[in-house]
């Protein structure tokens, strides 16, 4: 591949993390690179400008190319979707089209772990890139985590480990990606607004497995029925994991106990589940998953062991920002779907003041109102979706809800609502982007007006 790309003409689509990766990549591989995005000059950063300014690049900025045909490669960011006029207009043309987990697949020596499904895929990639680390294999984790692919793929070296966050929309780009463990945790509605139909959304998450072998493995939930269909006809060795049942092969927990039985039916023994400082029961199906991928990618019980026990999590899932007057304020800016958020409450033991709403992904909400049963005691409502959540409240007979401008009125709202005892949830259940750039800076925004709050005003 390294040769393959030089003097050929690559055009980058969507300048974010990874169309940046990309086009710097293909540049030093001595590609004729032009890029495209639908920000103008002036509306893109400073910081990108300078980046273009910097390259020998043809930009294409608020506008798209005037031929699609004159490139041999085009290269989608995450973001952009594949049933665009101007990506259907390549395609036609003969065009090759691949997204950048698919390009540094391509270029990388080492060996990929892939995880995908709805919710707990970067805390199941955290943690299992912590034990493959611990273990002392060299390991890069990267992906939709927050970290381009590509910046492991051309530093990893035969014995590398790509543990990789994989989203959808990363998956729909992907023709050759062939992962040594793959693993695809859930599936619950989510980014319909892109892919339209469950169905679709599946299939695109079962492309993690589609070029496997079957020496090599797919792990999957087998206590989500849609999920677990995903594996009909999977060319791998699947790998079930449960927290509600013993099986006769995979990952599973017994008498509090997490355990593995493998192929020979030999059964080995991990930690007890509520050694886990992970809360909540969806953190204890991340903690099997990443129990499977390791183990049968190549990793010992004691190592696995330990890790599990000392895994903190990550930011910006069920992360505790502040704790005054007896109120504690919790980040879950990561819940950007109704069942990531569902979870989120039933993680928590306090009363919870839920800060939620966000960009509209066509999400019914009906589920999330029902998960209150009693825990949420006040709902405060921001972004798109604000009005959309509140009339399904109303409609269920949940009128304990508030809309404000803004995620610093929605923090100073739920601080005058809290009682000792009571913890402020931020948990979205919907996507940053019609606010913010992503789930991260929303959440430091939320820990920001977390810390600015004075003490005197908890109500008593």
């Amino acid at each position: 591949m390294n040769n393959e790309l030089k003097n050929k003409k690559i055009l980058v689509v969507g300048m974010g993390r990874s169309g940046i990766a990309a086009m710097e990549t293909a540049l030093s591989l001595g590609a004729e690179v032009s890029v495209q995005d639908n920000k103008s000059l002036e509306e893109i950063g400073l910081q990108l400008r300078k980046t273009l300014e910097g390259n020998p690049v043809k930009p294409w900025l608020g506008c798209v190319p005037e031929d699609m045909g004159a490139y041999d490669m085009m290269i989608l960011s995450p973001g952009v979707p594949t049933d665009l006029p101007m990506v259907e207009e390549a395609r036609a043309a003969g065009v090759e089209i691949i997204g950048e987990l698919e390009l540094a697949y391509r270029l990388c020596k080492g060996n990929f772990i892939g995880i995908t499904g709805t919710n707990g895929k970067t805390t199941t990639t955290t943690l299992v890139g912590e034990i493959y680390k611990a273990a002392g294999r060299e390991t890069y984790v990267v992906g939709n985590i927050g970290v381009a692919v590509l910046s492991g793929a051309r530093e990893a070296s035969v014995d590398g480990w790509l543990v990789t966050e994989i989203s959808s929309f990363q998956l729909e780009t992907t023709e050759e990606f062939r992962p040594e463990v793959s693993a695809i945790l859930n599936l619950t509605p989510d980014h319909l607004n892109r892919h339209k139909t469950m169905e679709n959304y599946g299939k695109a998450k079962a492309r993690i497995f589609l070029r496997q072998s079957r020496d090599q493995y797919c792990v999957i939930n087998a206590d989500d029925p849609e999920c677990f269909a995903l594996t009909e006809g999977c060319p791998a060795t699947v790998v079930p994991f449960s927290r509600r049942k013993e099986l006769a092969f995979g990952a599973f927990v017994r008498d509090g106990v997490i355990m593995i039985r493998d192929q020979e039916g030999r059964e080995i023994s991990f930690c007890r589940a509520d050694e886990l400082k992970i809360p909540g029961s969806h953190n204890l199906e991340n903690a099997l998953a990443a129990t499977a991928i390791a183990h049968f990618g190549g990793i010992g019980r004691e190592t696995i062991t330990e890790t599990l026990r000392t895994f903190a999590g990550v930011a910006h899932r069920i992360e505790l920002v502040r704790q005054i007057g007896g109120v504690r304020f919790v980040n879950d800016s990561k819940g950007t779907n109704t069942d990531a958020a569902i979870k989120a409450i039933e993680a928590m033991k306090e009363n919870i003041i839920l800060i939620a709403g966000g960009y509209d992904k066509k999400a019914d909400f009906t589920p999330l109102i029902e998960a209150f049963d009693g825990r949420v005691k006040k709902a405060i409502l921001m972004g798109e979706t604000a009005p959309i959540i509140q009339k399904t409240a109303e409609k269920m007979g949940f009128t304990e809800t508030e809309i404000c401008s803004g995620l610093e009125e929605c923090v100073v709202r739920a601080w005058e609502s809290a009682s000792p005892g009571d913890v402020v949830l931020l948990s979205p259940a919907c996507a940053s982007w019609d606010m913010y750039d992503n789930f991260e800076q929303r959440g430091e925004h939320f820990r920001t007006c977390a810390e600015r709050l004075p003490y005197q005003a908890v109500t008593i």
